[in-house]
């Protein structure tokens, strides 16, 4: 079984008695229905509805761990203290650092990853080191199945959910009540508006460095993100891909030449001339 340290990975811990009701209240992820050996992907927003924070999030006893970014762990304590009020809620920055992902059978001590679960894979999380320091099989593993991250396949405070797949990977709840930018991604949802998505990327050799943009006749469509050999990650205007790929026209990132796919596990397709991206 596969298992791969991700040593810049940190938690943060949240409980007391209404640890439960303020977070969800508060982030993008449906915590009435997070089972107990399951890890979900959310987001506090902004209330224009793009991600400020991202995570994932999975029960801890009676409270809740949150895995993000060692970056962002800082800020992300900063934030939510701002919003306790007089809540009865503590939050504590879990001195373990890194988790170690694997794809095989479950552990005791570890999570279910719904975003590779709904890839037909089983990915557990488990905080601390239990693992090699080779990141390289995960990565081929997240590109292969379209599993975007922040600071490589996105930019924090300018993405929406959509533009991830946090409405179809388990990071979105669309039945809860309000939360910061429930607003603007409820009327994307409903309104089908969502024109950027994460697509897999295919070369005609290897892709260049993170950040270099995807054109079509000289305009940029998006730009490429985690990057392995001629694969990658990108988040693209899947409107403008598809009128390119039925005009016949290259999609180059650089100079390379590519080709783009929605993930499979998805649902999703390029729209066409008269209607979105169908599901």
């Amino acid at each position: 079984m596969p298992a791969v340290f991700l040593r810049d990975r940190s938690f943060l811990r949240v409980s007391g008695a209404e640890a439960e009701a303020f977070l969800h209240n508060l982030i993008t992820t449906d915590l009435a229905s997070l089972g107990a050996d399951e890890a979900r992907p959310g987001a506090l927003l902004t209330p224009q509805g793009k991600i400020l924070f991202d995570f994932m999030i999975w029960r801890d006893g009676s409270g809740f761990l949150l895995e993000t970014d060692a970056t962002q762990k800082d800020g992300l304590l900063k934030r939510l203290t701002m919003y306790r009020l007089r809540a009865p809620v503590e939050f504590a920055a879990i001195e373990t650092e890194g988790v170690t992902v694997a794809w095989g059978e479950n552990t005791a001590e570890s999570r279910r990853d719904s975003r590779f679960a709904k890839a037909g894979i089983t990915l557990t999380r488990t905080p601390g080191l239990h693992g090699n320091d080779a990141e390289g099989p995960y990565r081929t593993l997240r590109i292969a199945n379209g599993i975007a991250v922040s600071g490589r396949d996105f930019t924090l405070q300018d993405a929406f959910p959509h533009d991830v797949l946090m409405d179809i990977n388990g990071g979105l709840g669309f039945r809860k009540g309000c939360y910061v930018g429930q607003e603007v991604v409820s009327r994307m949802q409903h309104r089908g508006t969502a024109r950027r998505r994460v697509v897999i990327v295919s070369g005609t050799a290897d892709l260049p460095a993170i950040g270099t943009e995807l054109t079509v006749g000289g305009k940029p469509i998006g730009a490429l993100g985690s990057t392995d050999g001629a694969k990658g990650l990108a988040i693209v205007r899947i409107d403008r891909a598809s009128e390119a790929m039925a005009a016949g026209t290259p999609i180059l990132a650089g100079d390379c030449e590519v080709s783009l796919a929605l993930p499979t596990w998805s649902g999703l397709s390029f729209p066409t001339e008269t209607g979105e991206a169908s599901a």
